[in-house]
């Protein structure tokens, strides 16, 4: 395990109830009620989070390793994540597959952009042979 020399920035929240609690951030920003996937409830679930979370890091990711291959990336870049929550034998699970959009990049140069990203990205790293995690460019 990799130890952190320097913290950057800590998110801190305080949930209540679970799937079906409240979750709010120290700094009030984050506010919001939580509902079970699949649930007529109002709020989101922590797979959503998850994606979301994911995604936007990756997002910040491909721009690090696009200045490293000194590639511009396209205004209208965006991924989309999909978290999925299953069970095996019992025990509970999560997969995922993220879908990269680069338009106006070619395919490789996208490819070599999203391979760098992946190992940059620490959603990436934390996941990484922990879970099934499918990577394509769109």
């Amino acid at each position: 395990m990799t130890k952190i020399d320097k913290v950057l920035y800590t998110g801190k929240t305080h949930t209540t109830g679970g799937r079906d609690g409240l979750a709010r951030s120290s700094d009030g920003r984050l506010d919001l009620k939580l509902s079970p996937p699949g649930s007529p409830g109002t709020g989101t679930n922590p797979e959503q989070l998850f994606a979301a979370g994911w995604s936007a890091c990756f997002i910040g990711a491909m721009g690090r390793a696009a200045t490293e291959l000194k590639v511009t990336l396209p205004a209208d870049r965006a991924v989309d994540a999909e978290v999925d929550l299953g069970t095996t034998d019992g025990a509970f699970f999560l997969q995922a597959r993220l879908t990269i959009s680069l338009p106006g990049l070619d395919r490789e140069t996208a490819r070599k952009v999203v391979e760098a990203a992946h190992q940059i990205c620490p959603y990436s790293k934390a996941t990484r042979g922990n879970i099934d995690v499918t990577l394509s460019v769109a």
